[in-house]
């Protein structure tokens, strides 16, 4: 058992600062949060989730993995590629059951997500920038959705959580290769085309002007007052400066942590609609 929480662990180890404590700083804020209680229920079922999700695709990425993320389960050897398999099906049937018991609406989430994941790792979408940035927003806005239903009083969402959740994906849709500059030298061994593979400049500079549009919107939009906005925006600038001056791997790397502090905080100005915060 301590084996295969272990490896489970492992399995999700790089989505913790990517994906979950985002998720959540988006749920907490447009939920909005309403106890420890439903916090920590939301948390447990983003993990499950992206558990399903990363076993799913590290399962058919093992060459990739051996370059990018050699101490991952498959290839440091800690599972067989079957194992993974027979892995992949039970994460399956335990978050349609555990998003069962909340509830249809849960379910539905659940059976998009499996789908997602099945074009983004089975159906080659993961092999082309344009597919892959669409799972990426599946995948992203299933979680949040999801996340956010169980974070709040009930499980319906309102106008600010349907909002929120289509403005993250289209943020999602216009900045996630940030997370693949770090990765060009696994994704091209493995034949994936990824945007900074495909536009090595144009992609450091569509970054650049991404971050920083994002930010004066998002600022604008949520009526987040001067002060935070511009904070946000000078964040914005420097993730996007950083990814176009500074362009090693280590570097990319570093960028990425810092483009996820960026990507918190823009999932956290909902909250301002959320508690009535007056402009500072």
């Amino acid at each position: 058992m301590q084996h295969l929480i272990y490896t489970a662990i492992l399995f999700t180890w790089t989505d913790y600062k990517t994906i979950l404590i985002p998720v959540t700083a988006f749920a907490c804020a447009t939920g909005p949060i309403h106890s420890v209680s439903k916090l920590l229920q939301s948390i447990a079922w983003i993990w499950i989730h992206l558990l399903l999700c990363n076993v799913s695709n590290q399962a058919g990425s093992e060459a990739e993995d051996k370059i990018n993320h050699p101490w991952r389960p498959l290839p440091s050897g800690m599972i067989t590629k079957s194992q993974a398999r027979q892995l992949r099906m039970g994460t399956v049937i335990t978050c349609l059951l555990w998003s069962w018991f909340y509830g249809l609406d849960l379910v539905a989430i659940t059976a998009a997500l499996i789908a997602t994941t099945w074009m983004y790792d089975e159906a080659g979408l993961s092999n082309t920038a344009l597919g892959k940035n669409f799972c990426n927003i599946g995948g992203y806005v299933s979680l949040e959705l999801g996340a956010t239903k169980l974070m709040g009083k009930t499980l319906q969402l309102d106008t600010v959580s349907i909002t929120a959740a289509l403005l993250s994906g289209a943020l999602i849709f216009t900045t996630i290769q940030a997370q693949d500059f770090p990765d060009v030298e696994g994704d091209a061994a493995s034949g994936r085309i990824t945007f900074p593979i495909y536009a090595p400049e144009f992609s450091r500079v569509f970054t650049l002007f991404a971050t920083v549009m994002w930010s004066i919107g998002l600022g604008w939009y949520w009526a987040s007052g001067t002060v935070v906005w511009e904070a946000f925006t000078i964040l914005g600038l420097y993730v996007g400066f950083r990814y176009y001056k500074w362009r090693t791997p280590d570097r990319d790397r570093r960028s990425y942590l810092i483009f996820n502090v960026w990507l918190v905080c823009a999932h956290l100005l909902p909250l301002h609609a959320r508690l009535n915060v007056p402009p500072a």
